[in-house]
């Protein structure tokens, strides 16, 4: 574990490629980006800028109450988030900015000060999330809470240092969270913008818990309904990951609502698609790629888009061997290796694994051409379309079907319906 003073130092002037932030004044680094340009030429690098800032602040103010808890809890909120992601929702919430003509310098400002913020509370969602399903690995490496268990291995063995390690965890999430708060409220956006943009921030969180919760919910009670998995993939997903990032970036700019309402429809369709590939992606993907082992969603028995669409065609074609395979190996922690090949054949021969691969593409599809629509910005539109694209993934090479599949149309009927409402 990285001493609390060095992390610091680190925090500050590393991670972005643009040297220790400017500090001839009070101001965070966000107010020496004077013109766009600045940040359309590196957003992932602006926000890591500010963000660095934003975290060695706080780590000190952690250092003073407590080195302890400094070291131990808020040190490594700093760390995860500081070495954390493609800061997706920041590039979202910034394109979006552009295309709907803003730039003036604080909206510039206030938009690197809400993604440091997008960034916390994925923080506090993926510490939380790590020990709900109780993921021992992310991004290639152990979780917050396994790594806070192995730390006190001697001082705390077997139960006792599990129950640290989730406890930690949770403080840490609760901690990054109430870091991204104090961010949102000390920022100050242009006049007129404040108020939606804290509606929309209020709603984000929400939404983002909602979601979580609906997920918990349908792995313990085994619901597998494909109707409720695609309502918390549009909550935990399409919402928070994506349309509420172009909300806040259409709010700084002060755009009208029908520019607002065609960038969250193309988000809501976008967000979706994101949500089944990564299902799909948790299902079959390469854990050297995806930083965590494959078929967790399997074990946990989550109640994703892709089991329930396999169910629902099971169901519909009388397979009763494919139908038992779900059911006894769906929700089982200690499925071996077989078992989860097993239930990767049956996604794959009842069509489900091709169907949500063909949805996830007609969603992209649909929502780019939401953008469409509207008259954008092409600085902000252009790099918006690429950003969205890359979000969902590549598109699958899969064939459309027919139509006459009842899990096909169920989860047309519902994205549809979920994509235009807002």
């Amino acid at each position: 574990m990285t001493t609390t003073p060095a992390l610091i130092a680190r925090i500050s002037m590393t991670g972005t490629g643009m040297g220790p932030p400017a500090r001839q004044d009070q101001r965070g680094p966000e107010h020496a980006f004077a013109h766009p340009c600045a940040v359309d030429a590196d957003v992932t690098g602006a926000v890591r800028a500010v963000l660095a800032d934003l975290l060695a602040r706080r780590v000190a103010a952690a250092e003073a109450v407590d080195p302890l808890f400094a070291r131990d809890l808020a040190a490594r909120v700093a760390r995860f988030t500081h070495d954390g992601g493609k800061l997706a929702r920041p590039q979202l919430m910034w394109w979006a900015l552009r295309a709907c003509g803003g730039g003036e310098h604080p909206q510039t400002a206030a938009a690197l000060r809400l993604g440091a913020a997008l960034e916390l509370i994925q923080t506090c969602a993926l510490v939380h999330d790590d020990v709900m399903d109780a993921a021992p690995v992310r991004r290639g490496r152990p979780a917050l809470h396994a790594d806070v268990t192995a730390q006190y291995a001697d001082a705390a063995p077997g139960v006792r240092g599990v129950r640290l390690g989730e406890a930690t965890a949770i403080l840490a999430g609760d901690l990054a969270l109430a870091w991204a708060d104090d961010v949102v409220a000390e920022t100050e956006p242009a006049p007129g913008t404040a108020r939606r943009v804290r509606e929309l921030w209020s709603g984000l969180r929400m939404e983002m818990v909602a979601g979580q919760y609906l997920d918990v919910h349908g792995e313990a009670t085994s619901a597998r309904a494909l109707a409720r998995a695609v309502r918390a993939a549009c909550l935990k997903s399409a919402l928070y990951s994506v349309e509420r990032p172009l909300a806040l970036g259409a709010a700084l700019a002060g755009a009208d609502a029908v520019t607002t309402r065609a960038l969250c429809s193309a988000g809501r369709c976008v967000g979706l698609a994101f949500q089944l590939r990564d299902d799909l992606l948790d299902a079959f993907g390469d854990p050297r790629a995806t930083g965590k082992p494959a078929g967790g969603d399997i074990r946990s028995g989550k109640p994703t888009c892709l089991a329930a669409v396999a169910q629902a065609r099971a169901e519909a074609a009388g397979d009763r061997r494919a139908l038992g395979v779900l059911r006894s190996t769906l929700g089982r922690s200690d499925a071996s290796d077989a078992e989860l090949a097993a239930v990767r054949e049956v996604f794959t021969a009842t069509g489900a694994r091709d169907a949500v691969e063909a949805r996830a593409a007609r969603l992209v599809s649909r929502g780019l051409g939401h953008l469409d629509a509207v008259p954008l910005d092409p600085r902000g539109a252009v790099p918006l379309r690429a950003c969205l694209s890359r979000a969902a993934g590549p598109p699958p090479a899969v064939p459309d079907d027919d139509g006459s599949d009842p899990a096909r149309a169920a989860l047309h009927v519902t994205a549809s319906d979920e994509g235009t409402h807002r």
